[in-house]
């Protein structure tokens, strides 16, 4: 495979433009496991790792490498090329890291299709669908749902139709990958050098849908064990792989819980159907919460919008308004260090000229 193959096109070549001059080379970056990469490139896959130039100025965990990215590289002889550089990304599926940290953590780049795999089995949540949903807006990628496990619903026809009215204008499709079912409602989205990223929860079975659209057992898979439907981490590594079509895959570690990094607009995306009602309020910043003539809680109360639904956004759009205070909160922060680096530096300056002149 050429770089062409791994989805190197116009938009890349326009942004490496200047780095060939400087005898580098773009790869891709096709699998990460903390601080190694392995990069396709001219000629086949190379280990990488950033360099201490790259580590120097990156200003946080954001900028780093991440499967999918375009990295700009210096080939490395006998030992692992180095990365100079990540190429501007098309798109991104963020999340806040865990903890107290305020800061965004890049899962995978550069993603035409994002799968948003939902089990449904215990743990299937119309709630989590939403979260992932307004995290995949806000990444740039087109999502599609898919519904796993289909061969245990009976009430399959009702699943569907729950999860198109959440996701109005999401495509919704169904598989059974572990019990072998057809795979044909996913074909339309795996177009040759375009780049797909399964998302969802632990136990959802993304592993298991590759392994039955690579035709091999490549990824490890486990089953089930919890009582809850939930399941094990069996992705520990994020890799992207080439199908037989063409299309270009990857699989990413399962997440008991996605915090969001995402904004409004991202957020108003996935309840269009909100937003809509929205419109009708009788203030135009209404909150849907005490005002007056609020036309969102009105069909909250006449059954016209599930009561669910509108908790889940309030609950999403608190998650934002708390990520958005701690960002402000930080950069203030930083601003004020930067400000006493500045006045130190200055401070400096003028006692070395005093003593000049001493």
């Amino acid at each position: 495979m050429d770089l062409i193959d791994f989805g190197w096109d116009d938009y890349f070549a326009a942004h490496f433009g200047l780095h060939a001059e400087r005898g580098l080379v773009p790869a891709r970056v096709v699998k990460q496991h903390r601080d190694r990469s392995i990069l396709a490139g001219p000629g086949g896959e190379w280990a990488g790792e950033v360099s201490g130039r790259f580590r120097h100025l990156a200003s946080g965990r954001a900028d780093y490498p991440v499967v999918g990215d375009w990295v700009v590289v210096e080939p490395g002889g006998a030992g692992p090329a180095l990365i100079q550089g990540v190429l501007p990304r098309r798109s991104a599926f963020r999340r806040k890291v865990a903890g107290d940290v305020v800061e965004a953590q890049v899962v995978a780049a550069n993603i035409d299709t994002v799968f948003l795999v939902s089990g449904l089995d215990g743990d299937f949540s119309p709630r989590r669908i939403e979260r992932y949903l307004t995290t995949a807006w806000d990444g740039g990628a087109s999502p599609v749902v898919v519904l796993n496990k289909a061969d245990l619903r009976d009430d399959l026809e009702d699943v569907i139709l729950e999860v198109e009215k959440i996701a109005p204008g999401t495509p919704v499709v169904t598989t059974s990958a572990l019990a072998g079912g057809r795979l044909d409602a996913l074909q339309p989205y795996l177009v040759p050098r375009k780049t797909v990223a399964l998302l969802g929860s632990s136990g959802v079975g993304k592993s298991t849908l590759i392994n039955r659209l690579l035709g091999e057992e490549r990824f490890p898979t486990a089953p089930i064990i919890d009582v809850d439907g939930r399941g094990r981490h069996t992705t520990t590594a994020r890799e992207l792989v080439a199908l037989p079509g063409g299309a270009l895959l990857i699989d990413t570690p399962g997440m008991r819980e996605l915090q969001l990094w995402a904004d409004d607009e991202s957020l108003g995306r996935s309840f269009d159907d909100i937003e809509e009602l929205a419109a009708r309020c009788r203030f135009a910043d209404c909150s849907h919460e005490n005002e007056p003539g609020c036309a969102v809680r009105a069909a909250a109360a006449d059954g016209a919008l599930d009561a669910g639904r509108l908790e889940g956004f309030f609950k999403l759009r608190r998650e934002l308004r708390f990520l958005a205070l701690k960002q402000d909160v930080r950069a203030r922060r930083q601003a004020e260090k930067a400000f006493g680096r500045r006045v130190a530096t200055y401070l400096k300056d003028v006692y070395k000229h005093k003593r000049g002149f001493d």
